[in-house]
């Protein structure tokens, strides 16, 4: 804390010791406000200047400006701002001192009648004034706000205070979350919930973090994915269930990566990924409407309506368009490394055809997928939980589903047959013990769940904040997350 933050703390400790020695009580158990800063600028918004009601109301919120030595403050609440005007000859004197002991920050309540000031500002005229959370930490300057990036991520309370922008987007991804859960209950998916301590790491290729339980003994896996737990329901005869929560992934932050974040995953019964690739085209433009009003928004300068749905094209044919390269003209992993460098793209770290697959894809390829567009057809070798592709054994019945140069989600035919299962999970378990520490593991008690008997099911799953930064138009995944992960402070 700094010396002109402690002088300033100490002021407020100062004016909070005063309040106690009067007898009164800055922190009640409770107060009721009876209306809201919005629904009164809108109410009166035709009072004329000078005018005076007679309606009383309750008003209630942070105290952002303070004028006159109180006379005039701007309080601002859960919906928005307006003025109170704190006469001393419309208060009780104890009112009219307590006013001396109020600071830029703190929580009021204020009781009185609706004017609008001769100036034309709508107001509540104080009849009654109380501090209700005396503030000990000053805000940041008035008009520049929390304008250092790593202190508004850090002090996220006080950054929701200052920025409405920050506010904005947050609400707006609240409202995301609640019309995704809609949509899959309109379409008669059941909301389930699954474990986050996993003892075995599955579901996604991903590092994991790890825990240990003290009354067990044992280590555990915070989940990277619900994938596994999901199909066992339906293998449990739950025909339609979704998911929306945490995962954990140990891996890098950057502007679309936090190591804990918010995924949806869906799986329906009876259903392929053509049917996931429905879903998404119907879902996505039913949540931008129902949180913006259109379906069409801006990324860049470019314009993207929603409505259209996705385009469908295969990673080689991709891969092929943007790097001039044919991979599964590539029969070994020599040759196709060799054609990934003659494309500019060093694949010398891969360990199979479908990593070389992918590095391609995702220097060259991916950067230039702003229209919505679903990538088909993934290759075998990288996807090990969906159904081999039904005309090229090569490849899977695994798409993901791209806006804005960014993968927001993916689906998968998946893959129901337990031998073959058994031996995709073999390959990643041989992939882990060369040294690959995001291949999955071995769940044998998944395996005898498919042994039980998973119908032809189509699963999907998608980033709650990666939509939520493509729908808010945010740069990155720490401004739709309320408190995202950050290096320790020094």
């Amino acid at each position: 804390m700094t010396t002109e933050s402690n002088i300033h703390r100490d002021s407020r400790l100062a004016k909070l010791k005063t309040l106690q020695e009067q007898g009164y009580n800055p922190y009640p158990y409770r107060f009721q406000p009876n209306a809201l800063a919005a629904d009164l600028q809108q109410k009166y918004k035709d009072l004329e200047a000078g005018a005076d009601t007679e309606d009383r109301v309750v008003i209630a919120g942070r105290a952002l400006a303070v004028r006159n030595n109180g006379m005039f403050i701007d309080i601002k609440d859960q919906s928005g701002k307006i003025q109170a005007f704190c006469h001393k000859n419309h208060l009780p004197e104890t009112d009219v001192e307590r006013l001396k002991c109020l600071d830029v920050g703190d929580l009021v309540g204020v009781a009185g009648y609706v004017r609008r000031t001769p100036r034309g500002e709508l107001s509540v005229a104080a009849e009654k004034f109380d501090i209700i959370g005396k503030s000990l930490q000053p805000l940041p300057e008035k008009f520049h706000g929390l304008t250092d990036v790593e202190a508004r991520y850090r002090q996220r309370y006080v950054d929701f205070i200052m920025n409405d922008d920050s506010r904005e987007i947050f609400k707006k991804r609240c409202c995301i979350t609640s019309a995704i859960r809609r949509w899959f209950e309109e379409h008669h998916f059941l909301e389930v919930e699954t474990p986050i301590l996993h003892s075995i790491m599955g579901g996604a290729n991903a590092k994991p973090f790890v825990t240990h339980h003290n009354a067990l003994d044992m280590d555990l896996y915070l989940r990277v994915a619900p994938e596994l737990y999901l199909k066992r329901l339906v293998v449990g005869g739950f025909d339609r269930v979704f998911e929306i929560g945490r995962n954990f992934r140990n891996e890098g932050i950057d502007k679309n990566h936090n190591p804990e974040f918010t995924a949806l995953e869906a799986y329906q019964a009876y259903a392929d990924y053509n049917d996931m690739a429905d879903l998404f085209a119907d879902m996505i433009p039913y949540v931008a409407e129902k949180v913006l009003g259109t379906k069409i928004i801006k990324i860049g300068d470019e314009e993207v309506d929603l409505s259209k749905g996705f385009s469908r094209k295969s990673i080689v044919d991709l891969v092929k368009e943007y790097a001039g390269i044919d991979l599964l003209a590539a029969d070994d992993l020599p040759t196709a490394k060799a054609m990934a460098k003659s494309a500019g793209v060093n694949a010398d770290d891969c360990s199979c055809w479908g990593k070389v697959v992918q590095a391609v894809f995702d220097e060259k390829v991916e950067p230039n997928l702003i229209q919505p567009t679903l990538v088909m057809d993934m290759p075998r070798d990288v996807s090990p939980l969906a159904k081999t592709h039904r005309e090229n054994p090569r490849l899977v019945e695994h798409f993901d589903a791209y806006i804005g140069g960014m993968e927001i989600g993916c689906a998968y035919s998946e893959l129901s047959n337990p031998l073959e299962q058994k031996e995709r999970f073999d390959a990643q378990v041989a992939e882990r013990e060369a040294g690959d520490d995001e291949a999955q593991m071995l769940d044998e008690d998944f395996i005898t769940a498919l042994e039980n008997g998973l119908p032809p099911t189509g699963g999907m799953g998608m980033g709650i904040d990666r939509l939520a930064i493509l729908l808010t138009g945010a740069t990155t995944i720490r401004d739709v997350i309320a408190f995202p992960t950050l290096r320790k402070k020094d």
